[in-house]
């Protein structure tokens, strides 16, 4: 189509793998070769193989459901948790229900703003660093706000942050985006919050005022920084996770469009 043409297309998930790095709180990915060719041979010579993926709903790159968080056992839109929950998964608020988006995303590079490729373990983002990005946020926006986190994704340990924490949201940011009315929002850690040195995912305020008081999906895990390396300010995203029904969350490969 004419309204591509010269356009780049950048992909913003990280590759899926044993091993990689998760949350400790979810099942790990695996993946095995079921059956290998030469196990089954047809009477041409044809052979084929394929494999069995076992995956929780939130590792490697993914999109939280609103199904994912509750507070005082309420979901978004007051919505009693244990009423929609059941051994099958959830039957309201699945990442099923989330409606695919295409449309702008605003770049917010937090990193480059305080002249770093990467911010420190365990940085607190602001309201102020979002203001310095100087970046235009409408309402229906996605936000996308770069830490340079991804670019540590081979530095398993470090990149998880049990010891050392990872940058994120604080509260105050939390607020300065749900304020601003956006559809979704995405970062490059395995939580999309500030985690201090030591705390883990002890507790996920941002969490609980994007999903269950706003109604704003989370991407996580995203691979920012060949995005963040363009200098782009904003970008086309094309954001649709596996309709997996009833699930907290889902796998997704989000692409981002740049003008030539």
């Amino acid at each position: 189509m004419d309204f591509l043409a010269g356009s780049r297309v950048l992909d913003l998930a990280q590759p899926m793998r044993r091993g990689m790095p998760q949350s400790p709180n979810h099942p790990p990915f695996r993946m095995a070769l079921e059956r290998r060719h030469g196990d089954l041979v047809r009477p041409d010579g044809g052979s084929a193989a394929n494999e069995l993926i076992v995956t929780g709903g939130h590792v490697g790159t993914h999109v939280d459901a609103l199904a994912h968080v509750s507070q005082d056992g309420v979901l978004h839109g007051g919505v009693d948790a244990s009423s929609v929950q059941s051994h099958l998964g959830f039957s309201s608020h699945g990442i099923e229900s989330f409606e695919v988006y295409v449309g702008r995303a605003a770049v917010l590079d937090v990193a480059r703003v305080h002249g770093v490729p990467v911010l420190p373990a365990g940085y607190e983002i602001t309201a102020e660093d979002l203001d310095a990005c100087d970046v235009a946020v409408h309402p229906g926006d996605a936000v996308l706000i770069g830490t340079g986190w991804s670019r540590r994704w081979d530095e398993h340990d470090a990149f998880i942050g049990q010891r050392d924490g990872t940058p994120g949201p604080g509260v105050a940011a939390g607020a300065w985006l749900a304020g601003r009315g956006v559809r979704v929002v995405g970062g490059e850690t395995i939580a999309f919050e500030h985690i201090p040195a030591g705390r883990g995912h002890a507790v996920l305020p941002v969490h609980r005022m994007l999903l269950v008081e706003r109604g704003i999906h989370i991407v996580e895990t995203m691979r920012l920084h060949p995005l963040l390396d363009t200098g782009a300010r904003e970008c086309l995203l094309v954001l649709n996770p596996l309709p997996i029904v009833g699930a907290t969350g889902a796998p997704v490969r989000p692409l981002a469009i740049l003008p030539s």
